[in-house]
Order: C-alpha cells, then sequence, then structure tokens
C-alpha cells in the first residue's frame, strides 16, 4: 500500500532483498503532507537506525519525518562490498531526491545529517532553498590531514584498489551497532570528499540557499577536520550569511556523538543539544 507521496513510494521500493530489516528506510507521517517534514541523513557505514531515536521525537512533535537509506547501505550482510562501488554523482543524486522527497511531506523542509550525512546537509544548504539545515560533525576531510592536501590524497586513492578498513582494527566484525557497517571503503570515503571539495568551490563564490545553517562540531573530534568545518561557515559568512556554530564542548575525543547503541552515555548527553538545533 502506497503513501500520499509518490516519491517517497519510489524511495522505500529502492530497499531491495539484500538491505537489513534494520537497515531500511524509515518514514514516520502523519495522515497527510504536515506543516514541517525533516530529513535525517545517517553517516558513512551506518544506516537510517542511526537516528531513530530523533525520528520518533521529532514525530511526536507533529512533522513528518524521514530517514532515508544512502545509497549502498544497509545491506543485512555487515561485511558486504557494496559501498566500495559508492560515487560522488550517486550522493549528490541522493541529496536531491531526498529532498524532493521532503518537499511532497511538509510546507517546509528541514535537513540535518551526521558525518557523511552532515556533507549531504551543508550540499543541500549551498544548493537548495530549505527552512534550516543542521550539519552535524559534517566529513569534509580528515582530521589528522591538512585540508591543503586532502584533495591530493582523495585523488591518489581513487587510482588505487579501493581496500576495506576495520573503523575498530581489535573489534573488527564485533563493533555494534548491528545496522551498521564495521569497516568502511577507502573509495567511498574519497569519493564523499570529491562532493565536499566541489561544495567548498561553489561556497567560495556564492551564499548558502537555506534560510537557516547550522553548523555542529564536536571540540575534541577525532575523525573528521574541525577546521575546515570552521572554513565553510566562514566562506558563507562572507557572502553574507548568517551561521549558527554549535561546539560540543567538555566531551571525550570522539566522532560519533548520535548513535546511542556505540556510544549511549555520549549520546544521551548531548541528544538534548541536537534536538534543540534540528527542532529549536
Amino acid at each position: 500500500m502506497g503513501t500520499f507521496s509518490p516519491r517517497l513510494d519510489r524511495l522505500l521500493a529502492l530497499d531491495h532483498a539484500y538491505v537489513g530489516d534494520k537497515g531500511r528506510t524509515i518514514a514516520h507521517l502523519h495522515e497527510g503532507r504536515r506543516r514541517r517534514a525533516v530529513v535525517l541523513l545517517h553517516g558513512m557505514s551506518a544506516s537510517p537506525a542511526q537516528f531513530s531515536r530523533f525520528a520518533g521525537d521529532l514525530y511526536q512533535r507533529g512533522h513528518n519525518v524521514l530517514v532515508p537509506r544512502l545509497p549502498r547501505h544497509g545491506h543485512a550482510d555487515r561485511l558486504s562490498d557494496a559501498s566500495a562501488r559508492l560515487t560522488s554523482a550517486e550522493l549528490v543524486g541522493a541529496a536531491r531526491e531526498v529532498l524532493a522527497v521532503g518537499r511532497e511531506l511538509g510546507e517546509s523542509v528541514t535537513v540535518a545529517g551526521f558525518s557523511l550525512g552532515g556533507l549531504l546537509t551543508a550540499w543541500i544548504a549551498q544548493h537548495d532553498e530549505v527552512d534550516r539545515a543542521v550539519a552535524i560533525a559534517p566529513f569534509f576531510g580528515i582530521a589528522v590531514l591538512p585540508s591543503r592536501l586532502m584533495s591530493a590524497f582523495a585523488e591518489l586513492v581513487l587510482r588505487m584498489p579501493n581496500s576495506f578498513q576495520w573503523w575498530d582494527p581489535v573489534l573488527r566484525e564485533r563493533q555494534m551497532p548491528e545496522h551498521g557497517y564495521p569497516r568502511f571503503s577507502t573509495h567511498a570515503v574519497a569519493h564523499a570528499y570529491l562532493v565536499a571539495r566541489q561544495l567548498f568551490r561553489d561556497a567560495s563564490e556564492s551564499a548558502p540557499r537555506a534560510q537557516r545553517v547550522v553548523l555542529v562540531h564536536n571540540a575534541r573530534e577525532s575523525a573528521v577536520n574541525n577546521r575546515a568545518i570552521l572554513r565553510l561557515g566562514t566562506l558563507w559568512e562572507a557572502h553574507g550569511a548568517s551561521v549558527e556554530r554549535t561546539v560540543l564542548r567538555g566531551l571525550p575525543p570522539s566522532h560519533d556523538v548520535v548513535e546511542p547503541m556505540r556510544h549511549s552515555a555520549l549520546a544521551d548527553r548531548v541528544y538534548p543539544l541536537l534536538l534543540s538545533a534540528i527542532d529549536p
């Protein structure tokens, strides 16, 4: 049985037989189009379940909520090699499509995302008219690699065969949560950076089209490049945009601040701040 949104029906149909039960697109819908729809974009190697808690609470606040499965994610086989074939074009295409779905679900659209999803949120903020865009620890580069070297590094990675790296070399395939992949594709990371590179080029030339933009980062970020996050805000401000910056302080060195099944105490601590940033 279909929904009132034809685009959502097509999106849900993309969850094929290889997608796990906990990896599928989440859609919490009221009886019809609402004043606001919220689109939540998960991180690299994760799945929509990463935002299940946020989705439920935002739905209870009266919004239609969509948490789409990003391309080549969410497979039941946690060691799937599907993410190695992820491309920058797929990521940008997915961002555009889920925004179009969001517009069928609400009169205005708020987009929020974490890490890879934060990158796509920033991309949407730059190129599309949305009410609010909240990029949480967005991936614009690797923490230990200066931004000036990131482009050459990504191009080098794509000239080499793809490899998979464990997120946790000790736990390896035992790393939780079970709805995410325990390893990442080097090619997928490089293609994500190509999206970030184009985003920065566009941001250097024009202001974001989103009405409100929020950039969130952990002061003790361990994985993504905080300097690049600050730089994007500066580029946008140079064009007259108002950028709200939320710095999560007093946290341990960490990246994933949204997944309750990985760092429950950490997620519980920052959850109210992130929910307030998404739906003030």
